[in-house]
């Protein structure tokens, strides 16, 4: 029972549990790590693979290669660019390489518009005509 001073619960499949997205992290070799993004890649990504990536570039053998895996992302905004830039910015400074794996139009087309398509080294794997 709850009290009339609690909030109603959320239901299971509210847009605040879809909005959470999933970081992982997977070394790749001596020198590589692929970070692979699941979700929404807004504010709320900001904070876990900025995390990760400070994890690496802080561990005993830091990678000199990043590759961002973004085919799991459903939706991408301007924070989410900007934790690209940030992740950009890290890494160049460490002296390691960022490169981002894109598999769909929501994620090749803001950074198109963006102009950041041409500032990062990109490897399109949309299917073709998409």
């Amino acid at each position: 029972m709850t009290s009339p001073g609690d909030p109603p619960p959320a239901p299971a499949d509210s847009p605040v549990d879809a909005a959470v997205p999933e970081v992982s992290v997977d070394r790749t070799g001596p020198d590589g790590a692929r970070i692979t993004v699941t979700g929404e890649f807004t504010a709320e990504a900001r904070r876990p693979v900025i995390r990760e990536v400070t994890d690496l570039l802080l561990g005993g053998d830091p990678p000199s290669r990043v590759l961002l895996d973004l085919h799991g992302v459903t939706f991408l905004n301007s924070a989410g660019l900007s934790t690209v830039v940030q992740l950009h910015r890290m890494l160049e400074g460490r002296g390691a390489e960022l490169e981002l794996l894109v598999g769909t139009t929501v994620v090749a087309r803001p950074l198109q518009l963006s102009g950041l398509w041409h500032r990062f080294h990109v490897r399109d794997e949309r299917p073709p005509g998409s």
